[in-house]
């Protein structure tokens, strides 16, 4: 395909969005760190509004590289650029760099990498080739456990360098794991898992156990005539019952102190509020006091005084609320809800398997992060330390939603012809 007709075909909303949301987050970078005493200009290299605008640049080349590929590469690449970032992975848990309590990071001249922002688009790359195959379907237990096996992989190389937050965005890919068959039950005992586990902070063990056994008991009596419902009530009731006793072993021996203390403080913010609650609960405050238009543009007052910590980061949305109110709130989760469903409709009309599921990866993924971080600031899900995607500080988030997302539209310009590995 000819570059004219390339950029024909090329979804230019979507481009669009991408490039008003990492403007809007370059903005919002320099408000938090703004400091009226100093005055320094956001073109200042030695701030991180000056340092994201060095990834936003080297983030669009990246763009436009990607748009030179052969649209092939992808597919034909997906295991060795997976098996080159697990690669890294496994450097990173021997010789990587330790940030903030994580072995996460590997040193390149002044600047830090982040190797598992880069093995989300790996693995989405490696499910989408292997689900890729007319015989592979998710209703066999063999290709599901192969699929899981992908997924699982990064996320436990993630966990031991001890970066958990970052590891549970891998759990995003069963959005395109579903799309493609998977049994919904296995979604269903999922989120039932997680319900299960939020509600033994909340209530006792002994009176869950106790409802649990009173549904299974009625379930089994509305089903009696059907023995493989039967026997999925059974199984389901023993999985959740081990997901409540489980409860105490994974807060002692699994989590360490710091996200003991984030999980408890979503239960209860004053469990440690000059701790764990101190930066959810200033969150809250910032956002708060933005009221529906906002105090304005370099006027957050909280932001000002850098009552909330990692404000450039995971908390970057605190300076919208504060600074831009419930209107510039609205405007940014509309911003990212529009480009959601834009890539829902690329996704749904790709002609190619790979393409189809790897769409859903990407959407999977920035979905994850846009609510996850947004639930965290408001305090409606534990601080798990992932950056808000576009907006937030840092060029190894920025480097690997870049790839993320322009590798699909590069696959969505091809849509028509015939994905044929090299």
């Amino acid at each position: 395909m000819r570059q004219d007709q390339l950029s024909q075909k090329t979804d230019w909303l979507s481009v669009l969005l991408f490039g008003v949301l990492v403007m809007a987050g370059w903005l919002n970078i320099y408000a938090a760190e703004y400091d009226p005493e100093v005055n320094q200009s956001i073109f200042d290299f030695s701030t991180s509004a000056g340092k994201q605008l060095i990834w936003i640049a080297t983030s669009v080349v990246i763009a436009f590289t990607i748009f030179f590929f052969d649209y092939k590469f992808f597919d034909s690449f997906a295991y060795v650029i997976y098996g080159v970032v697990m690669a890294l992975l496994l450097f990173i848990l021997i010789g990587g760099k330790e940030v903030a309590g994580s072995r996460s990071w590997v040193g390149i001249g002044g600047f830090g990498l982040q190797p598992s922002e880069f093995a989300k688009f790996a693995t989405a790359f490696a499910l989408a080739r292997y689900l890729n195959h007319p015989t592979r379907k998710l209703t066999d237990l063999n290709t599901l456990m192969v699929a899981f096996a992908i997924i699982l992989l990064p996320m436990a190389m993630t966990i031991l360098q001890g970066d958990t937050g970052t590891a549970l965005v891998f759990a995003a890919l069963v959005l395109p794991m579903f799309r493609e068959g998977m049994p919904p039950l296995l979604l269903i005992i999922g989120v039932s898992i997680l319900a299960v586990f939020l509600l033994t902070l909340l209530v006792s063990q002994t009176v869950l156990l106790a409802g649990i056994a009173v549904l299974t008991l009625l379930a089994l009596g509305l089903n009696a005539r059907n023995p493989k419902r039967l026997v999925y009530i059974v199984a389901s009731a023993i999985v959740v019952t081990f997901a409540v006793r489980s409860v105490d072993f994974i807060l002692t021996d699994v989590l360490k102190p710091h996200q003991q203390k984030r999980v408890l403080s979503l239960v209860n913010p004053n469990i440690d509020p000059l701790g764990a609650g101190w930066n959810v609960t200033q969150s809250k405050i910032a956002i708060g006091s933005g009221g529906f238009a906002g105090k304005g543009y370099l006027e957050g007052t909280q932001t000002k005084f850098d009552f909330v910590p990692e404000q450039t980061t995971d908390f970057i949305f605190c300076t919208i609320g504060e600074e831009q109110g419930w209107l510039g709130s609205m405007l940014l989760l509309g911003l990212f809800t529009t480009l959601l469903l834009r890539l829902a409709h690329l996704a749904e009309r790709q002609k190619s398997t790979f393409s189809r599921i790897y769409g859903y990866s990407v959407i999977g993924i920035i979905f994850f992060h846009f609510t996850v971080n947004i639930a965290m600031t408001i305090g409606l899900f534990p601080v798990i330390g992932i950056p808000l995607p576009f907006f937030s500080y840092g060029g190894s988030s920025l480097w690997a939603f870049t790839i993320l997302l322009f590798s699909f539209l590069k696959l969505d310009a091809h849509r028509m012809q015939v994905l044929q590995r090299w």
